[in-house]
């Protein structure tokens, strides 16, 4: 790689692995720590009942990080959460190579300023449908709708209310569960 000139996935694949957390936007390169341990267990137990509804209506599969998003070669990312649903089923190869139909983050203090910045600009760039975004410290979940001029905010849910999705028909998860330790 030479410095100055962006960064593609073919370049990701050429370095040592090194167990760190790389993703490109536009050709830059970020790197992240591993997530801490509450950070995981929103994950879990996001991903457990979502994995269990898709038991009950299978519509799609739901995938975690670490698994390349390649979007394009130069925007590769890694949600912590991503559904893309069965009629899209194509882009599911080796990696996922197009937009998903729901990327989810959870914010960290090394990563929310990207979240919410650049990752949301990209993900409705390249048109993922929903995009979550999970706020620990702030225990609620903000849930942006792609539109004709990138992201809605279609709602913020906190720890009193049940979160559902118009891209998940029927899918209800009590905010508070996502939280639970």
């Amino acid at each position: 790689m030479v410095i100055g000139t962006k960064i593609t996935h073919a370049d990701l694949l050429a370095l040592p692995e090194d167990n760190l957390r790389r993703e490109i936007i536009d050709g830059e390169m970020f790197v992240t720590p591993s997530p801490i341990a509450n950070h995981q267990t929103i994950l879990v137990n996001l991903l457990t009942e979502l994995s269990n509804f898709l038991k009950r209506h299978p519509m799609g599969k739901v995938f975690v990080s670490p698994l390349d998003v390649i979007l394009s070669d130069y925007d590769v990312l890694q949600p912590d959460l991503l559904f893309v649903l069965n009629e899209r089923a194509e882009i599911v190869k080796d990696w996922i190579r197009g937009a998903p139909d729901l990327a989810v983050e959870i914010l960290s203090p090394t990563t929310a300023k990207r979240d919410r910045g650049i990752k949301l600009k990209a993900y409705a760039r390249f048109g993922v449908k929903e995009y979550w975004i999970i706020d620990p410290a702030a225990q609620a979940v903000e849930v942006h709708r792609l539109s004709s001029g990138g992201y809605e905010l279609a709602g913020t849910f906190d720890l009193d209310d049940t979160l559902s999705s118009a891209l998940l028909p029927g899918f209800e998860i009590e905010v508070a569960s996502i939280f639970a330790l």
